[in-house]
């Protein structure tokens, strides 16, 4: 019911989308310890955009009548949502797109969590307070929400702010509490029971919605909604919204998922849980839920509690199905502020993510900017512009990183056939003629000019060499000229037509250059690639080796050596 807020639908909705996606993820999903309904960086998404598809009258003052119509149309506008964002996680199940998940990395989705986090904590604010404003949409709408919070801050209503401090000092001591003596409790404290039975009795004994204004539940219809197909004429302007929730969705579960199947030692099909996620949100959309997915703090608690199949969601789903048909009216004078505390208590787990930051810098500087720019775009921006602003950055540093090659000198192990580091360049002996490379990139269109100034500067052609970087290498001016090349291709992943026209060039500037090409561990990819752009036209079938070892027992013969066989190979 408090997530049903954030989505700015009815609190009932919420028990739905508590229910039905739960029910059928029951049925389809792998993930064993996978908890799944409302969760608050997807309520909050369906809530910015549902506030843009419906949005409230200016006047603000609305009747009985036009209140339930204007909800009416927004709870049409969510559950129309959930069917996009079903629709299109069930057309990336069939075209089996589970890989797709791997593109959102781990820095990505914590910090797309943390930064949804504090939008979901700005957004209570107003309720918190009992101070009823518009919600702030687009960028920048969490300082917009803020400025204007600070504007009304007079007009708080001093009983919802009673309500809510006494609130969260009940719910964040006791999720500390469950936190810290979670191997000791026999179950968690039901904190959140405790509060929303408390806040219940005492707005019932005082009045207080009444005498203060304080704003309540009210009536929770009993029984399920009657099925009702979405809107399909709404589908062309949710579409925008809908792909960045499936995204969110799948990437959240799978992650999950994948966690937990290797802390238990079992597997997931991504491809699976793409299946199960889409049915979920497409059939829980004509019962009208909003979108739904798995979630992180009842993921944790169920687990926590002994939960090791599936079938703990149905004791989930008869504790719903209950409140649905017969203790619903037991809600009637709860308290909308505490459903807000009970928002912000949630988001414990995601705030904390933060605390990973000095390890992060520790292991990797480049996931750590990933992450900053992630959460400070999803914090200025929005949700779904700070995911896809994450997504191209992190894609973009993986791409920067192809585009750096790192050279180091190895040489031939004693009594061995093996190719190892030599960490000080004295002791490093080269073959006079033969030199050795090995690639470590892909060769495309972004790589194939710091492919060519590479094997220009260690080979001697054209200009290359007097723009060649620094390396750790031996210096080798003194060297005489290379007369056997060998291009160790085993780090080329894959080739384009451009990295594939840049091999074929090497290979004619070599041949005019009287060097001897060799290719070495060049996979059937590669190699295909290489073909159809005419590489066997300028080297022979002769030339072509499945191993560096091999290739270099003929450079050596080539060169016709007897002393030792150590050389020079830059990677």
């Amino acid at each position: 019911m408090a997530f049903a807020l954030l989505t700015s639908v009815p609190p009932v909705f919420g028990l739905y989308t508590s229910f039905f996606p739960v029910l059928i993820y029951t049925l389809l999903g792998t993930g064993r310890h996978l908890s799944t309904g409302t969760f608050a960086v997807l309520s909050l998404m369906t809530g910015s955009a549902v506030e843009r598809l419906v949005p409230e009258p200016l006047s603000g003052n609305l009747s009985g009548i036009e209140k339930e119509q204007l909800d009416a149309q927004r709870v049409g506008a969510a559950a129309a949502v959930a069917f996009g964002s079903g629709a299109l996680m069930l057309g990336m199940f069939a075209l089996q797109l589970g890989v797709l998940a791997t593109f959102l990395s781990e820095p990505v989705v914590k910090a797309l969590t943390s930064g949804a986090a504090l939008h979901v904590l700005v957004s209570q604010l107003p309720s918190l307070l009992g101070v009823p404003l518009p919600r702030q949409i687009g960028c920048f709408a969490l300082f917009k929400t803020l400025a204007a919070v600070l504007t009304a801050l007079p007009r708080s209503s001093p009983a919802e702010l009673t309500i809510s401090a006494l609130s969260l000092a009940l719910l964040v001591p006791v999720k500390e509490l469950n936190v810290r003596f979670r191997d000791r409790l026999p179950t968690p404290i039901p904190g959140e029971i405790a509060m929303v039975l408390l806040a219940s009795v005492l707005c019932f004994t005082s009045s207080l919605d009444t005498r203060y204004n304080v704003q309540i539940v009210g009536l929770l219809p009993g029984g399920f909604p009657q099925p009702l197909l979405p809107s399909l004429a709404e589908l062309p302007r949710i579409l925008a919204d809908s792909l960045p929730m499936a995204l969110v969705t799948f990437a959240v579960s799978a992650s999950l998922a994948s966690i937990y199947a290797d802390k238990y030692s079992y597997t997931i099909d991504s491809n699976q849980e793409l299946l199960a996620h889409g049915v979920s949100n497409l059939v829980s959309s004509l019962f009208s839920c909003f979108p739904n997915s798995a979630t992180l703090a009842t993921t944790s608690l169920l687990v926590d509690a002994g939960g090791n199949t599936q079938l703990a969601g149905l004791f989930s789903c008869m504790v719903v199905l209950s409140v649905l048909l017969w203790l619903g009216p037991l809600f009637y004078y709860l308290p909308k502020a505490v459903l807000a505390c009970i928002n912000i208590s949630s988001m414990r787990q995601m705030f904390f993510q933060m605390r990973e930051l000095p390890q992060l810098w520790r292991i990797s500087r480049v996931d750590f900017a990933v992450w900053m720019v992630t959460w400070v775009a999803v914090v200025t921006l929005s949700v779904d512009l700070g995911l896809a602003v994450g997504v191209v950055f992190s894609m973009m540093t993986v791409v920067c990183r192809t585009q750096r090659v790192q050279c180091l000198a190895l040489g031939l192990a004693e009594g061995t056939e093996l190719y190892r580091p030599l960490r000080e360049s004295h002791k490093l002996l080269q073959v006079p003629g033969l030199c050795i490379l090995s690639y470590p990139a892909p060769l495309y269109f972004g790589t194939r000019g710091q492919f060519r100034r590479v094997l220009e500067w260690h080979l001697g052609l054209g200009e290359g060499r007097k723009e060649a970087p620094k390396t750790d290498g031996p210096p080798d001016a003194a060297a005489e000229p290379v007369r056997v090349v060998v291009l160790d291709c085993s780090g080329v992943t894959f080739a384009d037509a451009a990295g594939a026209r840049e091999v074929v060039q090497l290979a004619s500037r070599c041949r005019d250059a009287g060097i001897h090409l060799l290719l070495a561990q060049c996979n059937a990819s590669v190699l295909g690639t290489l073909t159809q752009a005419g590489l066997l036209d300028r080297v022979t079938p002769e030339q072509l080796f499945v191993s560096v070892q091999d290739a270099a027992a003929h450079a050596l013969e080539r060169l016709e050596l007897n002393g030792p066989k150590t050389c020079t190979v830059w990677v």
